[in-house]
Order: structure tokens, then C-alpha cells, then sequence
């Protein structure tokens, strides 16, 4: 008797265990239905909230705290210097991070990692650009492993080898006051091949990078945009100026090729929605 007892007592326990664990996730999921709609009228401290309250009641929930994290990340303004825009951006990126922890090929945590460490670099110190531009490219990289057929972050790493060769090449062309229609070589051939050993290996990874993307998305206008820019910063590191100028000439291509796509893309019929 003494036997059965317990394990009636044990039976009672684990069903009294079941039956709060099923009311903790049925309050979980009420809190995320009222954090959708806060997060739908833009109420985004409202949406924290409830999806804070949403993930303490089930902390397995991965879809509340990918909303959580959305929900600080919108608040955040990239350049503002507070403590509840720095707090916004901190609690965002540990979230991601949480659910990174638990899956680490979530493809839309990542991506949203990458896009606030690119959004990061456009304020700060140079130091501080330049480690939240390697931030994103780690991100981007993680992005491709889990995901080699999309064709947003080969566009990112693109962008990236362009943002961090950019400055350097443009400053060294002010100050040798070359023309605006002068592409290039750079006259001086000490600070040429400094700038082609830190960067030319850069440049070319941008224009693979690119290509790449192009080979995904044939369509993608700003990827043409781009390789026009990195071909006009190759042009700038050529050794002579047959190279420079056939350089230059794969850039305007890209360019026309760019523009042109943006009209085509303009002409085409608006896309009906649902309302329509």
C-alpha cells in the first residue's frame, strides 16, 4: 500500500506539472498574440512587454523572442548617442544571440545581426566603423554557410570590401589633386603599391563577391552600382594605364547596366496586393 501510494503521489505531481506547463504556454502564447498587435500599431515598448513575458513563461519559445529581438531592434536608432538607444541595440543583439545559442542556423537571426553591425559602421570612430564592418562581414559569412543560394550577403561583402577600400584610395587621390576624369593609375608608385598590397586583394574579393550575387539575382541594381564603384577603385590601383583604362570601361558597363535595369524595373506593371 505503502508503494502504490507513492507512486499515485508521483502520478498527481507530474500530472499537476503537465497541467501548469500547458497553462504556462497558453499564457505564453496570449501574451505573443498581444505583443503582435502592440508591435502592429508601432507600440514597440507595448510589443517588449509582452514578448519579455511571453518568453518567461516559455522560455523554448523561439518565435517570442525572435519578436522581442525585433521589437528592440526597431527601436534603435543607428548613430544616437543615449542610454535607451544603446540599451535597445545591446538587448537586440543578445536576444539574436540567445537564439543563435539554440539555433545556430536561424538564417533571419543572422541576417539581422549582419544588418545592425553594417548599420553600426555608419557612425563612430574610424577604429570603431572599421570592427563593426568586420562584425557584419562575419555575419555575412555565417549567412553563406547556412545558406549559399541567397544572394543578399555576397551583396553585403561586396559592399563591405568597397566601404573599407574606399576612403583610403579616395584620400590618397585628393591629395595628389588628381582630376575627377583622370581614372587612374595613381601617379605615385610607392603609395600605389602600399595602397594595392593593403587593399587590391580587397577589391578583387568585392568584385567576386558581387558577380556572385549577380549570379543569383541577375536583376539586383545596386550589386551593378557597386561593381562599377570597385572597378573605378581597381582602375586606381592598376600598375599602368591600358589596365586602369579597361578597368574603367568594365565599370561604365556596369553602370549603364545598372541604370538600365533600374528603368526596366520601373516600367513593369505595379505588383496587385491582397486590398487591390
Amino acid at each position: 500500500m505503502i508503494l502504490k501510494s507513492k507512486w499515485w503521489t508521483i502520478a498527481a505531481l507530474s500530472s499537476v506539472m503537465l497541467l501548469s506547463t500547458g497553462c504556462a504556454k497558453l499564457k505564453s502564447r496570449d501574451e505573443l498574440n498581444k505583443g503582435v498587435q502592440a508591435f502592429r500599431n508601432n507600440k514597440y515598448a507595448d510589443a517588449v512587454t509582452h514578448f519579455k513575458e511571453a518568453v518567461n513563461l516559455d522560455p523554448t519559445s523561439q518565435n517570442a523572442r525572435s519578436y522581442l529581438a525585433v521589437s528592440y531592434m526597431v527601436q534603435w536608432v543607428p548613430g544616437a548617442e543615449s542610454k535607451d538607444n544603446s540599451k535597445n541595440y545591446d538587448m537586440a543583439k543578445r536576444t539574436f544571440n540567445e537564439i543563435l545559442e539554440k539555433e545556430p542556423t536561424n538564417s533571419t537571426a543572422l541576417a539581422y545581426m549582419a544588418s545592425m553591425a553594417f548599420q553600426r559602421a555608419a557612425a563612430g570612430t574610424e577604429e570603431e566603423k572599421h570592427a563593426a564592418l568586420e562584425e557584419a562581414r562575419k555575419w555575412n559569412e555565417r549567412r553563406i554557410e547556412v545558406d549559399p543560394k541567397d544572394a543578399e550577403p555576397y551583396y553585403y561583402l561586396g559592399v563591405i570590401d568597397w566601404s573599407q577600400a574606399y576612403p583610403a584610395i579616395k584620400t590618397a587621390r585628393v591629395e595628389a589633386k588628381a582630376k575627377p576624369d583622370d581614372p587612374g593609375p595613381l601617379k605615385d608608385p610607392k603609395l600605389r603599391g602600399e595602397l594595392k598590397a593593403k587593399y587590391g586583394a580587397m577589391v578583387d574579393h568585392g568584385v567576386e563577391q558581387l558577380t556572385k550575387c549577380l549570379s543569383i539575382d541577375k536583376e539586383n541594381e545596386d550589386a551593378m552600382s557597386y561593381l562599377n564603384l570597385l572597378y573605378r577603385e581597381k582602375a586606381n590601383l592598376e600598375d599602368n594605364s591600358d589596365a586602369a583604362k579597361a578597368d574603367v570601361a568594365k565599370a561604365e558597363d556596369w553602370s549603364n547596366k545598372s541604370l538600365d535595369m533600374r528603368k526596366i524595373k520601373a516600367s513593369r506593371p505595379a505588383k496587385k496586393t491582397e486590398n487591390t
